[in-house]
């Protein structure tokens, strides 16, 4: 019997010791892609798949056995084409919990950023002024603040005590959620028209999907009230960026925090970057020594059970399309 075989597409982490070390104590072939060669070649015949960024579509899964594992380092799986993964009889997991929290923490600062006006000040003390309050504009307590979070899983609810903890209301939308559940937590489920309506920061914690796309679009802008923010920890995808432009520019949309974007990164001459009432940050809201670390650990355990024939501890539902093999 040939030896199993693992490839690591790319990763978020610099060492890669944890993954070779898995592929030797298992006996398993290891490959790390660099770039140079075809992937798909690379893949051919992999048992276990661990990826980060890099598109996986039906070229490249079809090169893979039935029943092979793909393991996501993070949340998000939409770098797989998950149909062509059900096609080809293959499993895919993430680790959906390496960096909640930081994501959270991450997710409260931007909007603390943006209610309390911190860019504009910053930015006018290093100018060498000393502005007083007043000449910067509207600045509200927390207190008096209503957050809608788009998604209501385990990010958009330590978010949500966050900013309860700092006098937030917290309303939700998700229509997948236990309303009762959320209630227990102080967040009020509403409809997406109630939330757009009532929300001074609307907070986007979902999967980006084909349903999901563009989400946040001028429809859903001119919906927002007026003067309120738009905070992305998620995915870049889930906002339509020319709409973005377009409600800050009219002024209907007080200011935007966005820690991914569409594309990524963002032009260097892109219209957002040189607005003074946008926050970006560079896809960095999970990053942290902490949650890097529980990343590869939980990554490699999970190709650990996958290589063993083990219950995988986070499977990712894929669509139901049978197999073509």
């Amino acid at each position: 019997m040939s030896a199993q075989k693992v490839v690591v597409t790319d990763t978020a982490v610099g060492d890669d010791s944890l993954e070779r070390e898995l592929a030797e104590r298992e006996g398993a072939e290891y490959h790390h892609w660099d770039g140079s060669s075809d992937l798909a070649d690379l893949l051919d015949g992999a048992d276990v798949v661990l990826t980060n960024f890099v598109p996986l579509g039906p070229d490249e899964l079809s090169r893979l056995p039935k029943d092979a594992v793909l393991i996501r380092y993070g949340i998000g799986v939409d770098n797989i084409d998950l149909a062509a993964a059900a096609d080809a009889g293959l499993r895919v997991c993430n680790v959906p919990d390496y960096g909640a929290n930081v994501v959270a923490d991450h997710a409260t600062m931007l909007t603390l950023m943006l209610v309390r006006r911190v860019v504009a000040f910053d930015s006018a003390m290093h100018r060498g002024e000393t502005p007083k309050a007043a000449g910067i504009g509207t600045i509200d307590s927390l207190e008096s603040r209503v957050v809608g979070l788009v998604g209501a899983g385990r990010i958009a609810q330590l978010t949500a005590s966050r900013l309860q903890a700092l006098g937030c209301t917290v309303l939700a939308f998700d229509p997948y959620a236990d309303a009762d559940a959320l209630r227990e937590k102080d967040i009020e489920l509403v409809t997406w028209d109630r939330l757009l309506a009532e929300s001074h920061v609307v907070s986007l914690h979902l999967p980006l999907t084909e349903s999901t796309y563009h989400l946040i679009d001028d429809d859903a802008l001119a919906a927002m009230r007026e003067g309120a923010y738009l905070v992305n920890t998620a995915r870049g995808g889930l906002v339509d960026h020319e709409a973005v432009e377009r409600a800050l520019g009219s002024g209907h949309l007080g200011g935007a925090a966005l820690d991914v974007t569409e594309p990524e990164p963002l032009p260097a001459d892109h219209p957002l970057r040189s607005r003074a009432d946008v926050i970006l940050t560079p896809h960095t809201a999970f990053y942290s020594t902490e949650s890097m670390a529980r990343l590869q650990s939980l990554a490699v355990d999970e190709g650990r059970r996958a290589l063993r024939g083990e219950d995988l501890r986070a499977p990712v539902p894929l669509p139901d399309r049978g197999t073509t093999r």
